[in-house]
């Protein structure tokens, strides 16, 4: 089965491109960012920048724009049968255009990934393409926030994903 992911959710003024890989079963149907219930993503951008689940979807989108923050995907569309990261065959990746993207957003200086497969996706369907000043731009891997990732409490997240605040 092969997914689609959505368009960005930023303005011209973003600083920081949050990445995940494709949205989930749950998002797709809802077509949201982290629909999914139990995943902390919302719980943490609600601790950072009051963008929290219990808001509504536009408004914490709105928030994170707000507060110069990007939400994309690495995957314009791949091969996945469920939710899992480890499901989405690589070979299948479309990667979103994320050279014109950075061109008009001149001011993103920071990438952070929402999980390893997310990192792992980007620098080998991604990095290879993009010219040489936007490779220099800083990445950071950081926990993913899927309830599959049960490994790590929400606090030790939540300190983690606190580097994309000013």
């Amino acid at each position: 089965m092969v997914s689609n992911g959505f368009p960005p959710i930023a303005d011209r003024h973003a600083r920081v491109l949050i990445l995940g890989s494709l949205p989930g079963q749950v998002s797709l149907r809802q077509q949201q960012y982290y629909a999914q219930p139990r995943n902390a993503f919302w719980s943490i951008m609600g601790r950072l920048f009051d963008a929290g689940p219990e808001r509504p979807y536009v408004e914490r989108t709105r928030r994170l724009i707000e507060n110069g923050v990007a939400l994309w995907d690495v995957c314009a569309a791949a091969h996945r049968p469920g939710s899992l990261d480890t499901a989405i065959r690589t070979a299948s990746v479309v990667p979103n255009d994320f050279a014109g993207f950075i061109a008009s957003h001149p001011q993103i200086r920071l990438i952070v990934f929402n999980g390893s497969k997310a990192a792992e996706l980007y620098r080998r369907t991604v990095l290879p393409g993009l010219p040489g000043d936007m490779r220099a731009i800083r990445c950071e891997t950081l926990p993913s926030t899927s309830p599959a990732h049960a490994s790590m409490t929400f606090e030790d997240k939540l300190a983690r994903w606190s580097i994309v605040k000013p």
